[in-house]
């Protein structure tokens, strides 16, 4: 992997598609072949773990044990963890983690068990994980250090590509057509995503045919309201110190001042525009090689990561929410593999297929991580050097796309609230409220960050719109990463028709004034 990192730096042709003998050290098979054959790698050893060594009862030596404690015995499955000890006074004392949250008074996850109780949690650790929890937490620290270096690489590529393609327009009035393409794909795609999400729950009716209780877990929420969400959005659009918003990665404020800053060097021109051009422009080359060096680690931090989310969690955790999950999944890729090809062949006039193929590395890291900021330089480098689209478009619809576009999150969202109406009801919810879940997922789904589990906290909102208790979100906690997944896949295939979109959209702009000037 070395050498092959080696000759990737030296590497200056198209992305990750070495020809000839000087590349011999390099893998053969092609970046998604190796990312896909990782990911599969990782399930089938993740599931295995979880199935052969996915259990351990631990009754722990009292020689090993503190003074104050007496016994000590764990039990650890895939979603449940049960914790009992005896203290010196004869106390009888036990902690429980329950994933699916049915347990009153459990913890979701084993690092909210360490702020309740934190002694229990260390005693876990170091006496009664599974091999299974071993090893997928092991490999959850290697992924992340790959994720850490596609955030390294994500801000600096995000500044450098926006200003190169916004001072490569040449007049503001490019811009602001772009723009306004842009934002009309946005909102088109995340209605009829939302749209298809609200057939689906109503011909599958997941939470009518469910019998599962009703979670007592309160998530804990701000009560914001979704006109003091969507202000604080417009405030965050406003950074008061732009070198904090890069410090912090908040994309928004990023996105925003770039916008702001490119835009007035447009205005400026002159030798200023050619100075901010030449800076942005030797930064975008320099942050594109360290991005394709990263990429070259794809199929490992993928492998890493599905092995970590199949091994701690198996199987076992999906049969109770069969229906709910076949339904997300069913919608999602409706939109996915219907609504978007149909959309790509007739307005980009883009073979859906071999776009697809192009995009294939970046989905499937998509797909891994759950995050779609985490996965934009590969994304963009997908997009600009095997799908063949313009640096000026790609480098203003991504970033901004990652930011406001999440046809998945809205779709699910859309899913969820619908799935905990009909568990918390009996019923179906009437039209009217389920119009009020449509435009408020869609409104939502903007202020949503590329993160895993972003969606969780904007459901809040959802769901206090249409008056349904919060408590209820923790029914679906169990299946989130999995769902997590699918949406962000979705969410980083609708940004990338989205440029094929705008960059067919741009060219056929310019032949008409092309023909209306001659």
């Amino acid at each position: 992997m070395f050498f092959s990192l080696l000759r990737i730096i030296q590497y200056r042709g198209p992305l990750l598609r070495p020809k000839g003998k000087q590349n011999i050290l390099m893998m053969k098979l092609a970046l998604h072949w190796q990312i896909a054959i990782g990911m599969t790698l990782g399930a089938l050893i993740g599931i295995s773990l979880n199935i052969y060594g996915g259990t351990r009862t631990t009754i722990v030596q009292v020689d090993e044990l503190p003074a104050a404690i007496t016994s000590l015995e764990i039990h650890d499955s895939s979603n449940h963890i049960r914790i009992d000890w005896t203290t010196a006074s004869g106390d009888k004392r036990s902690a429980i983690v329950d994933g699916t949250r049915k347990t009153p008074g459990a913890a979701a996850t084993v690092d909210e068990l360490r702020h309740t109780q934190p002694e229990a949690a260390a005693w876990f650790h170091q006496f009664g994980r599974s091999t299974a929890r071993v090893v997928g937490e092991t490999s959850q620290l290697i992924g992340n250090l790959f994720l850490r270096l596609l955030q390294m690489v994500a801000v600096p590529l995000i500044i450098t590509s926006l200003i190169c393609g916004i001072t490569g327009l040449g007049d503001a009035a490019s811009l602001g057509g772009m723009f306004l393409r842009t934002i009309l794909y946005y909102i088109c795609t995340s209605a009829a995503a939302i749209t298809i999400g609200l057939v689906a729950v109503n011909i599958f009716r997941p939470g009518i045919t469910e019998n599962a209780a009703p979670a007592v877990q309160v998530v804990e929420t701000a009560g914001q309201s979704l006109g003091t969400l969507l202000f604080e959005q417009v405030e965050r659009m406003i950074p008061t110190n732009p070198i904090a918003a890069i410090a912090n990665s908040h994309f928004l404020s990023i996105i925003s001042f770039t916008l702001a800053f490119s835009i007035f060097a447009v205005i400026v021109g002159g030798k200023t525009l050619k100075a901010v051009r030449a800076a942005a422009e030797a930064g975008f080359e320099v942050m594109m090689a360290m991005t394709m060096a990263i990429i070259a680690l794809a199929p490992i931090g993928v492998l890493c990561l599905m092995l970590f989310v199949t091994a701690t969690q198996g199987p076992a955790v999906f049969a109770s929410l069969f229906w709910y999950l076949l339904t997300v999944v069913a919608a999602l890729l409706t939109h996915a593999l219907i609504v978007l090809p149909l959309i790509l062949r007739f307005v980009a006039r883009r073979d859906p297929i071999a776009y697809a193929k192009a995009l294939s590395p970046a989905l499937l890291t998509a797909f891994s991580s759950a995050s779609s900021n985490g996965t934009l330089p590969l994304t963009m480098a997908c997009v600009e050097n095997r799908a063949g689209v313009d640096n000026r478009i790609s480098s203003f619809v991504l970033p901004l796309g990652a930011t406001i576009n999440m046809d998945g999150t809205a779709l699910y969202e859309a899913v969820a609230v619908l799935f905990i109406g009909q568990l918390y009801y009996g019923a179906v919810l009437p039209l009217e409220q389920q119009l009020i879940v449509a435009i408020t997922a869609l409104l939502a789904s903007i202020g949503a960050a590329g993160i895993p589990h972003a969606g969780l906290v904007m459901m809040i909102v959802i769901l206090q719109a249409v008056g349904l208790p919060i408590e209820m979100q923790g029914i679906i906690l169990a299946v989130d990463r999995v769902l997590d997944m699918f949406r962000t896949s979705v969410n980083v295939w609708s940004d990338s028709c989205g440029c094929a979109v705008v960059a067919a959209l741009e060219q056929r702009s310019s032949k008409n004034r092309s023909v209306k000037t001659t």
